[in-house]
């Protein structure tokens, strides 16, 4: 066995972005206890700091009615993807449960229960998004090169527009992060921004 490191390529990261709130939707992808919380089952060390973060972006979403929808692994007794990380995010356990601090408003966000990384797979997600008539898409949560950058992908795949601020995403280490968003904006084209405070959604009349 030997170990090699590899460079990851340049990516373009933008300051600011405006978005119309009507056709705008903020995915928060899986921000439950067992990947955020200390004692979750599949804790990623990194993803408490972006919750504060995502707060203040929920916030500006939720002000400007932007449409919010929540993704939420879920998995039951024997689920396959146990053979590959154990047993969590396990429906009805407190480690399935959405972060207190990111609560869903259930009067008026969506929860989508996935039972695999992409937000998609054999979900409404879609169909969502289009009666709500949605083109772009702006996409926080953890983990960074598993749940959030399969759902970008199919998100990408299907012709939303995809936006990724960096500080609403967590991965288990420094290059699964940095190679996931160069990967988003490379395949998929999606826009890298620096930060949440970077987005604005803005508000029309009529």
């Amino acid at each position: 066995m030997y170990m090699k490191s590899v460079e990851i390529p340049e990516f373009e990261i933008i300051k600011n972005v405006e978005l119309p709130a009507r056709e705008s939707a903020l995915i928060i992808v899986d921000m439950q206890n067992d990947f955020v919380k200390e004692g979750g089952r599949l804790r990623v060390p990194t993803a408490e700091a972006t919750v504060d973060n995502i707060r203040r972006l929920l916030d500006k979403a939720r002000g400007n009615n932007v449409l919010v929808i929540y993704t939420q692994d879920t998995h039951y007794e024997d689920d396959p993807e146990y053979k590959i990380w154990g047993e969590h995010v396990k429906y009805g356990t407190w480690g399935w449960e959405i972060i207190d601090e990111l609560k869903p408003d259930l009067d008026r966000d969506i929860v989508i229960r996935k039972t695999r990384y992409d937000g998609f797979y054999g979900t409404p997600m879609d169909d969502i998004l289009r009666i709500y008539n949605i083109k772009y898409l702006v996409i926080v949560g953890t983990v960074a090169n598993i749940c959030v950058l399969h759902t970008a992908g199919s998100a990408a795949l299907r012709w939303y527009k995809v936006y990724v601020p960096m500080d609403g995403v967590s991965a288990l280490n420094e290059f699964d992060y940095y190679s996931s968003l160069r990967q988003i904006s490379f395949l998929y084209r999606g826009v890298i921004v620096e930060g949440v405070d970077g987005i604005k959604f803005t508000v029309t009349s009529g």
